[in-house]
């Protein structure tokens, strides 16, 4: 008897068992599929859009479905922002339509183009397109190759007026390039700080004398105290040379010089052929070495240079001056920079406070300061969450 009333108890206490799991997986269940709705509503929006911007930003002629997701027409106009140096060239990407838009300052990086550079405006009209009003100041001292300290006034002034523009309360500033640390050190400033919602630095750099003695070297310098070779653009050190000319020519040669070399940065060989026929011969070796990519033959000068001028290359780096920040930070770095390195990106998130990094994302999708067309899928897919987690940040 009690042994034919065992495998009966077993039964029940395995129905009751299986009872029980079937609830909690009807639970799970019901649980996982709120989960993914919500996930759904939250984050596959800001998804699209990133894409979509993404695709515009790399090809503004592109089509295709989902480039209508939420896309909005773009108009531009020109504005004047009153600071204490005078007036300041902008320029405004409107989108139509939207009531209410959220606003980012987009700065470029150094190019003689400056604010008409095909890429930043292929950039402005992209995130203009997804919803916000973005406002592209003219900094003429990185349009003239120069990474100076009365940018920072400039970058801060700009957010300024787009906050006060849009009544909004704080927009998000990206720096492109070496605009990027002169960004950093806006945000640093209380008064700017508290126009700025959220800081996107792509490209950026921490310390301006260690970028540059990467460009002399081809060398990048990391936090863990070691060093790695990684392949130097020779058009940095041309801009190097550019901005401290007087250590690399004599004084009669440097009307000449720096017009020479500034028609060979403007991508005008011709011109600048020309221009070396005006120099002494000691000039006109310096310049057909930095022309003809010797990067190796003045390398000793560049880092003499850089030395001497150790202390102005301080004062216009974020590096040591990152304590008082308190604006939200997000990071962008192509791992193939050649302009300024990878090594850069991870400089910053150890010299900003870390609660202040949001994000940080080091990538074969990204080069310098554009989207790479070969990455793999994984690459991309990441890139596309990080833009919309700054989309999302800026509302």
């Amino acid at each position: 008897m009690s042994a034919s009333a065992a495998p009966s108890h077993r039964g029940k206490s395995q129905v009751d068992d299986t009872s029980l799991l079937t609830s909690w997986l009807r639970v799970l269940f019901v649980w996982a599929a709120l989960a993914f709705v919500v996930c759904a509503i939250v984050f596959v929006p800001s998804m699209l859009r990133a894409y979509a911007v993404l695709l515009r930003f790399a090809d503004p002629n592109a089509t295709g479905p989902l480039l209508r997701f939420e896309t909005h027409p773009v108009r531009t106009e020109d504005v004047s922002i009153p600071t204490p140096d005078g007036p300041l060239r902008a320029r405004l990407y409107i989108p139509v339509g939207v009531k209410h838009p959220k606003g980012m300052v987009a700065v470029h990086g150094i190019h003689h183009l400056g604010m008409d550079e095909p890429r930043l405006v292929n950039f402005a009209r992209a995130v203009a397109g997804s919803g916000l009003e973005v406002l592209t100041p003219q900094i003429d001292s990185l349009a003239d190759y120069h990474v100076d300290k009365d940018s920072i006034p400039m970058i801060g002034a700009s957010s300024a007026w787009l906050d006060d523009r849009l009544g909004d309360h704080k927009v998000t500033v990206t720096g492109i390039s070496f605009a990027g640390g002169l960004s950093l050190m806006a945000a640093v400033d209380a008064p700017y700080a508290s126009h700025m919602r959220a800081l996107v630095l792509m490209g950026a750099y921490d310390d301006l004398a260690r970028v540059s003695r990467f460009l002399a070297t081809g060398v990048q310098e990391l936090p863990d105290g070691t060093s790695e070779p990684h392949p130097a653009h020779d058009y940095g050190a041309s801009v190097f040379v550019y901005a401290h000319l007087s250590q690399f020519v004599p004084a009669g040669d440097l009307d000449a010089a720096h017009e020479a070399l500034r028609d060979w940065l403007w991508e005008e060989p011709d011109e600048a052929k020309v221009g070396m026929e005006k120099l002494s011969p000691p000039a006109r070796e310096t310049m057909d070495a930095l022309l003809n990519r010797r990067i190796d033959e003045v390398r000793p000068q560049i880092l003499s240079a850089i030395q001497a001028d150790e202390a102005e290359l301080a004062a216009i780096s974020p590096h040591g001056r990152m304590d008082g920040l308190r604006v939200p930070v997000y990071i962008l770095h192509g791992s193939g920079d050649n302009i300024i390195p990878p090594a850069e990106s991870l400089w910053l998130a150890k010299d900003i406070p870390h609660l202040e990094v949001r994000d940080l994302l080091i990538t074969k999708a990204f080069s310098h300061v554009d989207p790479e067309k070969d990455a793999t899928l994984g690459e991309e897919l990441k890139l596309v969450k990080f833009v919309g987690d700054v989309l999302r940040a800026t509302n």
